[in-house]
């Protein structure tokens, strides 16, 4: 374990100042549960869309969001007839699967294994290895535009070590989350590195990978992941990737250990999604996200130089518990101020 902890103990100061990014957009994301229900469903089913199209199509498949898009919509009505919309199934339901219930998904081997099968569970071509670790070797390869494997970007753990190795690491990766002696970014991209290094399973690595991605991400409290695709955002800087990739894994199991690189990509990565989430909260967006009368308390405020509670409530012809629950959503939002204390307290537009 101490190789863990020593390959994120010493980063880049660059990759400090992302973190410090990244948490304080963190810090200005309010929780799903405060803002309207029904348009944050809507975005979460498009980025659904989004992110299992741009991982899918990163392994090589050829279909476009509009193509997953319709396949989903149709879902009931088709018959699986080829690889890609057998992968394109799995991913699209797991991922939503995580969604809905990463607070009650533990971070296990076990688990890891059966996402593992989930991920593969439509896939006939691999019935016979999803949810257990690899028998023979494999590799990582790259893929171009077309879908064509361009190249063996480098070799893996050997069959017969694996399951030590991922012993090992999700138990590291654990403990270390546990402890917060570590940033919990760089425990997640030092456990991504390492897995994709190993590459446990025969195949579905690279997006099991993503979605444990997603995973680790909310439940280490960022929460705005399921409303912004990462998936969407790697495949946009895929060449990148994979020079991160190989640049940092090539250290890996040698004295001078650097994944420097990969972390780099990582955070660049998640800044940019933590900067796309909090754009959702931009004035010309924040109208979709708030509930009607959420709305409504933050156009009466529009209207006017500052009010009371009271005076809002009478007004919108909204409940006094509505209107103050509504004023606690604005206020972290940054869209309201308070002013006084008390009885005395008014709020005023920002």
């Amino acid at each position: 374990m101490e190789h863990r902890d020593k390959r994120i103990s010493n980063i880049p100061q660059s990759n400090w100042s992302l973190i410090n990014q990244i948490d304080l957009l963190k810090g200005q994301w309010i929780g799903g549960a405060k803002l309207n229900p029904q348009a944050l469903g809507r975005l979460k089913r498009s980025v659904l869309v989004t992110s299992t199209g741009a991982s899918t199509r990163i392994e090589g498949s050829k279909l476009s969001d509009e193509d997953v898009e319709k396949f989903m919509r149709g879902l009931l009505l088709q018959k699986f007839t080829n690889r890609d919309k057998q992968e394109v199934q799995g991913y699209f339901e797991l991922l939503e699967n995580v969604f809905l219930s990463w607070k009650h998904i533990p971070f296990t081997e076990n688990v890891i294994k059966q996402l593992h099968g989930e991920l593969l569970k439509y896939a006939s071509k691999d019935a016979r290895h999803r949810g257990e670790y690899k028998k023979v070797e494999n590799s990582v390869e790259m893929f171009d535009e077309s879908g064509k494997s361009v190249g063996v970007i480098f070799a893996t753990t050997p069959a017969y070590l694996t399951p030590k190795q991922m012993q090992e690491l999700v138990e590291w990766t654990t403990a270390a989350l546990k402890r917060k002696e570590n940033h919990p970014l760089l425990v997640i991209g030092s456990f991504l590195i390492e897995f994709l290094a190993v590459h446990p399973f025969q195949d579905g690595n690279g997006r099991l990978s993503r979605i444990l991605t997603n995973l680790l991400l909310l439940r280490a409290g960022y929460e705005y992941v399921p409303y912004i695709s990462q998936e969407k955002l790697v495949e946009d800087n895929k060449a990148d990737y994979y020079v991160a990739l190989r640049q940092s894994q090539s250290t890996l199991g040698t004295e001078r250990e650097n994944i420097a690189p990969w972390l780099e990509f990582f955070l660049n990565i998640s800044l940019e999604q933590a900067h796309q989430a909090i754009d959702l909260l931009s004035h010309e967006n924040i109208e979709k996200l708030l509930s009607p009368k959420q709305l409504a308390v933050w156009r009466y405020l529009e209207g006017v130089a500052e009010a009371t509670p009271g005076e809002i409530a009478k007004a919108a012809k909204i409940a006094r518990p509505t209107v103050s629950q509504a004023l606690d959503v604005l206020l972290r939002l940054k869209k309201v101020e308070r002013i006084g204390q008390g009885r005395t307290t008014r709020y005023r537009k920002v």
